[in-house]
Order: C-alpha cells, then sequence, then structure tokens
C-alpha cells in the first residue's frame, strides 16, 4: 500500500507521528490544536499532506524544544520553530499564538492561544474547531497570494461537505 493510500486510511507516517506527538504534548500539559490539513480531514475534507500543523502558545514552544529535541525530535535549522520526528521523518510545522496567518503581516486576524479557542477531539487527539479553521483558512488564502490560494479552495471544499448554510459567516 502507498503512503498516501495509508494517509487515507488513518494508517499511515503522518497518522502515527500525530498519534505518538499528541500523547507528548498532553504528557507536557502543552495546550495544542491541530490545524491546516489534518485538522481538514476531521472536519469532513481529507486531501493530501505532507506535514502537521500544530497552534501552540510561543512559551509553550519554548518548552517542547526543551523536552523533546534530541529525544527523538530534531530542529529543522538552528534557532528554527520547527521538529522532524527522527523515526517517521515527518515533519512538524508551528504557528504560534498571536502570529498572522498568510503573509505573516499585522492584521484583524490572528493565531489564538489553543487554550481558548474551541476544539474537537478526535482519537484523543485536539484539532482546531470549524469556525476558526475556516477564519484562519479564509485570512491565510486572502493575505498569502498565490502560495496560499489553496486555503480559499479548502474553505470551499469545508462549505460544500459540511453544508454550511450562509448563516455559518455571522
Amino acid at each position: 500500500m502507498t503512503e498516501s493510500a495509508r494517509f487515507f486510511d488513518g494508517s499511515g507516517k503522518l497518522h502515527e507521528t500525530l498519534r505518538e506527538f499528541s500523547k507528548r504534548l498532553d504528557e507536557l500539559h502543552i495546550p495544542y490544536a491541530v490545524t491546516d490539513g489534518m485538522a481538514l480531514t476531521v472536519h469532513g475534507y481529507a486531501r493530501m499532506t505532507d506535514d502537521i500543523d500544530i497552534l501552540i502558545a510561543r512559551p509553550d514552544l519554548k518548552r517542547l524544544h526543551e523536552a523533546l529535541v534530541g529525544r527523538g525530535y530534531k530542529v529543522e535549522f538552528a534557532g528554527g520553530k520547527n521538529i522532524r520526528d527522527t523515526t517517521t521523518s515527518v515533519k512538524i510545522e508551528f504557528v504560534r499564538t498571536g502570529d498572522f496567518p498568510g503573509n505573516g503581516k499585522p492584521q484583524p486576524v490572528s493565531f489564538p492561544s489553543p487554550a481558548e479557542t474551541e476544539a474537537v477531539e478526535y482519537d484523543g487527539i485536539k484539532f482546531i474547531g470549524l469556525a476558526c479553521l475556516v477564519e484562519l483558512k479564509l485570512a491565510s488564502g486572502m493575505t498569502g497570494g498565490a502560495d496560499r490560494a489553496k486555503d480559499l479552495v479548502d474553505v470551499q471544499q469545508l462549505i460544500t461537505i459540511q453544508r454550511l448554510p450562509r448563516a455559518f459567516g455571522d
């Protein structure tokens, strides 16, 4: 079975890495929410992705690095925020509370605190809620240029799959 087929049946390297990494976050008592591609899947729109995106507060990211780097995870480059699982080689990217989606420049929408945002728990893993995911994807797609146009497509797919009413935007 190919890795993409394993991804869609929930048994691939990304899912394996996510299950193990979320356990580590819970053991460290670090609030988090899975966002972007893996969160889309939980909300009904499964599309292939090659990394895991985690919403985390800045101080918790520092604590996470101190606890996990060199213990099954390595930083992508010196001083970088993202890490890689040394067993599965899956990249784990972090978006931090207060940062801005899309082009990263200040705007009305920023990444919320994972401790304060609506989350959906699935299989013991915390995922960002649908309303927040849609808001962040729209902000990213509208400010991120051609590189983030897929975020607008993601929102269109969620609207269709979830049959979101017009009032959802309110």
